[in-house]
């Protein structure tokens, strides 16, 4: 991958991507509007940060991704830190748009759609499971879905388990559709990345000569 030059040392992206992620949880982390739902929100930022650090000698991916999963664990972090139903911008997009509820958990979720399609796409192409065309993109959203459906199930037992975080945790903001809702725009963000990004995302992989091709 290309370093950047600074001076005498030169500093890759990823290694940027990775402090500006770092800087934002710790952000977070200062007097959040809940703890709990803050440890609950940004969990799977702790998960991925480690795995990502840990996977990037053997196993790098591409720049595009690293790129995407960095914005997703931003959407998550801020949303951890005011709680999804506070974000101001969320405030800001209803009074502009005549919302009837602070949207930003649909921006979350549209992300949750998005950003795990190229993921999907990358490990599907450089595991050799299947050939580029219209077959990838119905696995690659079928992921996503199930993905998807599997959050929602995690959120439910979250809920289950401690009651007085369920409210902030869930966001749902008096919509009864609220899981409904969540599922459609993890559909679109899946839809969305698999007819606007293909051509983008194989020639990021072929930059960094991590293109699986494939199978024969």
């Amino acid at each position: 991958m290309q370093a950047l030059s600074t001076g005498s040392r030169s500093v890759t992206e990823p290694a940027l991507l990775l402090t500006a992620t770092l800087a934002a949880l710790i952000w977070s982390g200062i007097a959040p509007f809940d703890l709990v739902t803050w440890v609950l929100e940004v969990f799977p930022v702790l998960i991925a940060i480690p795995a990502l650090v840990l996977t990037y000698r053997r196993h790098p991916l591409s720049p595009l991704l690293y790129r995407l999963i960095c914005l997703h664990a931003l959407i998550l972090i801020f949303g951890g830190h005011y709680s999804y139903a506070r974000v101001p911008l969320g405030f800001w997009m209803q009074d502009l748009l005549d919302f009837s509820r602070n949207n930003y958990d649909r921006i979350g979720h549209l992300a949750q759609g998005f950003v795990p399609a190229i993921l999907a796409r990358e490990i599907l192409l450089r595991n050799h499971v299947v050939r580029r065309g219209p077959w990838l993109s119905v696995l690659v959203v079928s992921v996503c879905l199930a993905f998807s459906a599997l959050y929602e199930l995690l959120e439910w037992l979250a809920a289950l388990v401690s009651a007085d975080a369920a409210e902030s945790f869930l966001g749902t903001q008096g919509d009864v559709w609220d899981t409904q809702w969540d599922m459609f725009m993890a559909l679109c963000g899946a839809l969305s990345a698999v007819l606007l990004l293909p051509g983008a995302h194989d020639r990021s992989m072929r930059a960094s000569r991590i293109d699986g091709g494939a199978p024969r």
